[in-house]
């Protein structure tokens, strides 16, 4: 998949494409929705799959105070688009020049010039343009006179409810990692370096990996988790991991660790099963939750948390199993 950073960078004669555009926060059932249509579109017209999208959520620029925690960050987001087997994503800088660019501006120079657009894909909530007044019915006008398609893909429901990132995040906040999963088409994750701690699960028989503070991705409400760890080997700043991609069973703790409440910033940490000498530091490495076993509780003293530690492990076993 080929990611481009400014128009300016799609060389001449790129199109034609079949675009779909948004934020695409998690690419969500809904957001697979677009691109699977874009798929379909492309395949019969022979054009390239593109997704256009924003290297923040744009009511980070626009109202800061209401803009949620993003469920995934732009590099997580870049690869889940590139799960999705579309031939190249344009990353706009959400700026004050592009949210200042007016509607026709937008089409005329970032879809039909840069891309050579054919059909566009676009959400029924999409809006675009100078104070948000660009919304699909323009973009119909617009590709009449321009010459490319508009396909407005309705949204998809569950459970009575329109799938959004929204949801998903209500879920993670609950810890309702499985009801995430299903919205989401996969487990929800996590990713970012090893780093040391305070050692005090290897203290226990239970040594973790604990990501860094600065970890990508929405973090799910406290608590003791089964899930995966993906070893995606070292890297060295700015760099993707090098070396071979391992996935580990693991059990997985979020939050401030309340028995010994010594820790002031809530942690991800993550215990693999029956690897007590697995040296992860430095690497980086993404976290999958796919279970919650309980919430985060404070035990009376180091006998009661092994102890429930042990259950927690057992129980993990046999759910990952």
């Amino acid at each position: 998949m080929i990611v481009f950073r400014d128009p300016a960078d799609v060389p001449a004669g790129f199109g034609p494409s079949v675009v779909a555009i948004g934020k695409f926060d998690g690419v969500h059932s809904g957001h697979r929705a677009v691109i699977d249509r874009a798929r379909v579109a492309a395949a019969d017209a022979g054009a390239r799959v593109v997704a256009v999208t924003f290297d923040r959520n744009p009511l980070s620029f626009l109202r800061p105070e209401l803009c949620p925690e993003p469920l995934a960050s732009l590099d997580q987001k870049l690869r889940l688009l590139s799960a999705e087997g579309i031939d190249a994503v344009l990353v706009l800088r959400f700026d004050a020049a592009l949210a200042d660019l007016e509607p026709r501006a937008f089409v005329e120079h970032v879809l039909v010039e840069s891309l050579g657009v054919k059909t566009l894909m676009v959400g029924d909530d999409f809006r675009f343009g100078r104070g948000g007044v660009g919304d699909p019915d323009l973009l119909i006008a617009l590709g009449g006179e321009f010459g490319f398609a508009v396909d407005v893909v309705g949204d998809v429901h569950g459970g009575g409810r329109r799938v959004s990132s929204t949801w998903v995040r209500d879920l993670l906040d609950a810890g309702d990692v499985e009801g995430a999963a299903r919205l989401l088409g996969r487990p929800h994750a996590v990713q970012g370096e090893v780093v040391h701690g305070l050692k005090r699960g290897r203290e226990l028989g239970f040594p973790t990996a604990n990501l860094s503070t600065d970890a990508e991705g929405f973090i799910p409400a406290d608590g003791v988790y089964a899930g995966w760890l993906i070893d995606e080997g070292p890297a060295a700043e700015g760099t993707q991991p090098i070396g071979a991609v391992t996935r580990y069973p693991a059990a997985i703790s979020v939050g401030t660790n309340p028995t010994f409440d010594d820790v002031h910033a809530r942690q991800v940490e993550a215990y693999v099963l029956d690897e007590t000498d697995l040296d992860l530091y430095g690497h980086r490495v993404q976290i999958q939750f796919t279970y919650r076993v309980r919430g985060m509780l404070a035990f009376d003293g180091i006998e009661a948390l092994i102890d429930r530690m042990d259950q927690d492990v057992a129980e993990i076993r046999r759910v990952l199993a």
